[in-house]
């Protein structure tokens, strides 16, 4: 009887175990492209299972002999996404990816970003501004300038300088620190797109069709302020909204009682 009970204890443990594995795997692939590979693997498999029970032999021929050598594609097509699981495992933090992020850090950071996009909008100086949010993207601050600096107004108008090295890319920040300034990002290639949209508007659309990221952009023709989300661009945000936005969205699940828009005065120009 306690040998039953110990096989049922060690197969629940030997579940969940697996089950958190998968489950992180998942987390550490979503946004990234190798989504829409496994995807493709997905359907596959659902094709070959369609085929076993419908007795289509020459369909589940053909879908075996490519499972067999698909499998070495996939460790050459997923290597990026691996090596950054090993990397991960080795520091020990392959399992505490979830970030806790406090209201009071997400209240500052919104501040810190609306003082310095209200600013350049002012001065009509372009900016693109990418909030990592659930979605990781390590591989796109991989393609800056690597920096690991505090959340300020003044680091953020003093990257988006004409001039300088940095103002013609992208700076990425995580929870309250500008992890890189000078970044690639991917271009939307919809269609829908309105043509008078320049390429630094398609790149901040590109980054949130591919993530869950928040881009803040500032048009260096027209001073506006945009956010895109999941795909979609927003236009003409006055400083009260971007603030109320940026909050909305970075905001911890849990609503404090009581916040407060810290408001200060700018200096034209």
């Amino acid at each position: 009887m306690l040998q039953e009970i110990q096989g049922y204890l060690n197969d629940i443990v030997d579940i969940v175990i697996v089950s958190y594995i998968i489950y992180q795997l998942l987390v550490l692939l979503r946004g990234t492209r190798a989504v829409q590979l496994l995807r493709g693997i997905i359907i596959v498999l659902i094709t070959w299972l369609f085929s076993y029970f419908l007795h289509l032999n020459t369909l589940k021929w053909m879908i075996e002999n490519l499972l067999s050598v698909g499998l070495i594609a996939i460790i050459i097509i997923f290597q990026p996404e691996l090596r950054r699981a090993l990397e991960k495992l080795g520091r020990g933090s392959f399992f505490n990816m979830t970030r806790q992020v406090k209201d009071q850090m997400v209240i500052e950071v919104a501040n810190e970003i609306t003082k310095a996009t209200v600013q350049l909008a002012k001065e009509r100086l372009g900016a693109l501004i990418v909030i990592e949010r659930q979605t990781g993207l390590s591989d796109f601050i991989q393609s800056g300038i690597s920096m690991k600096a505090h959340v300020s107004a003044e680091l953020l108008h003093n990257i988006f300088l004409p001039n300088g090295p940095l103002h013609d890319g992208a700076v990425i920040i995580r929870n309250d620190q500008i992890m890189a300034a000078g970044c690639y990002l991917p271009l939307s290639e919809s269609p829908f797109i309105s043509k008078e949209l320049g390429t630094r508007h398609r790149a901040g659309i590109g980054m949130s069709e591919v993530s869950d990221a928040l881009v803040v952009i500032v048009s260096e023709e027209t001073g506006l302020i945009s956010v895109c989300s999941h795909g979609e661009i927003e236009r003409e945000f006055a400083e009260e909204e971007l603030y109320a936005r940026l909050y909305e969205e970075l905001k911890p699940e849990k609503k404090p009682l009581f916040f407060k828009i810290r408001k200060e005065n700018h200096s034209h120009e």
